[in-house]
C-alpha cells in the first residue's frame, strides 16, 4: 500500500505559511519556473471540486510549481495577491501574477496554463 501512495503523490504543494509562500515563489524566480496557484477555502464547493482537477494539471505540466492556498488559513497571502473570491488561480513569472482566472472552469484554466508554460518553454529555450 506505501508504495501505491507514493506513486500517486501529488505535485501540487499546499502553502502553509506567508514565510513558506514567499520561499516556494523566491525559489521558483530563481529557478525561472512558472507558478500555477489556486487559492481555495474548505467551505467552498467549487473550490474543493477543483482540487482532483488541479492536481491532475500539475501532474502533466512538471516544469511548473503548482501551489494550493487555503485562503483561512494564509490570509496574508490571499490579501496580498488580492484573492476576492475562490477559487481564484494565478499564473505568476518571476514573482509576478500575469495571469488571473476566478472561477471553476477547467477548460479555461487548462487553456491558458497550457499557453503559459509553453511560452515559457519558448523564452527560456
Amino acid at each position: 500500500m506505501e508504495n501505491q501512495t507514493q506513486e500517486n503523490k501529488s505535485r501540487v504543494i499546499m502553502v502553509e505559511s506567508e514565510q513558506s509562500w514567499d520561499f516556494y515563489v523566491n525559489q521558483a524566480t530563481t529557478q525561472g519556473c512558472p507558478v500555477v496557484v489556486h487559492f481555495t477555502a474548505s467551505w467552498c464547493i467549487p473550490s474543493v471540486a477543483m482540487n482532483p482537477f488541479f492536481g491532475e494539471l500539475a501532474s502533466n505540466y512538471p516544469d511548473a510549481l503548482f501551489l494550493t492556498v487555503d485562503v483561512d488559513d494564509v490570509k496574508a497571502v490571499a490579501a496580498k495577491m488580492e484573492v476576492k473570491a475562490m477559487p481564484t488561480f494565478l499564473l505568476m513569472k518571476e514573482g509576478a501574477q500575469v495571469d488571473r482566472l476566478v472561477g471553476a472552469n477547467p477548460d479555461e484554466i487548462r487553456k491558458r496554463v497550457d499557453a503559459f508554460v509553453q511560452a515559457i518553454r519558448v523564452y527560456v529555450a
